[in-house]
């Protein structure tokens, strides 16, 4: 097997445990899963990884960089005004939630509801990657807050686990209802919270 064709057995692997475990969960998905949907050998799957546990580990890392980048990409980033932004990012995964339920649900939400208490390594990398994508909101919020509702009491940290509390349980149901719909009404609740939170008192100056 040459350097090129092992890349791209990993890379099947990987793609194809992020999938599955989407769509099954953790503790549902096998090997022989993994390998069926990516279209390669049990052999081949043991050449690159040690266990399923080792496999999920890197697929979650991968998961990570391939959603920073993803987000980083995303249109809402060129409004100027911060609360634009906001919104436009709930606009963005409101539009995204489209396909198939494991095509737009997390992987790192998926995976931490099972793991949470019996596999601390998988759960520090879910709560870091998810960590670090509310980073990348706090910033927005910031700005937000320091523009429209400089005397809040709220804190920015706390706004940004709301935002992401919201969108996981938004997940959840769509996988109970097997429906986008109640998941995209969730967030459009989301979004007029958001712009109540930063609505300025009828009191004050423009």
């Amino acid at each position: 097997m040459t350097m090129q064709m092992q890349h791209q057995s990993k890379t099947k692997l990987l793609t194809a445990a992020q999938n599955i475990i989407r769509a099954k969960g953790y503790t549902a998905t096998t090997v022989d899963d993994i390998c069926q949907e990516a279209g390669v050998t049990k052999g081949s799957f043991f050449h690159h990884f040690k266990s399923k546990d080792d496999l999920t580990i890197e697929a979650a890392k991968q998961w990570g960089k391939m959603t920073e980048g993803f987000f980083k990409e995303a249109p809402y980033h060129q409004y100027k005004d911060p609360l634009q932004r906001l919104i436009g990012y709930v606009n963005f995964r409101i539009a995204i939630m489209e396909g198939e339920i494991r095509e737009y649900t997390c992987l790192f939400g998926t995976l931490v509801q099972e793991t949470y208490d019996t596999h601390p390594k998988i759960r520090k990398i879910c709560d870091s990657g998810m960590s670090t994508h509310i980073a990348t909101l706090m910033k927005d919020i910031e700005e937000a807050r320091n523009l429209y509702t400089p005397e809040a009491a709220w804190s920015i940290e706390s706004l940004g686990y709301f935002i992401q509390s919201a969108l996981q349980g938004a997940f959840i149901f769509a996988k109970a209802k097997k429906d986008a719909e109640i998941a995209k009404e969730s967030l459009v609740h989301l979004r007029q919270y958001l712009e109540l939170l930063f609505m300025k008192p009828k009191n004050q100056k423009e």
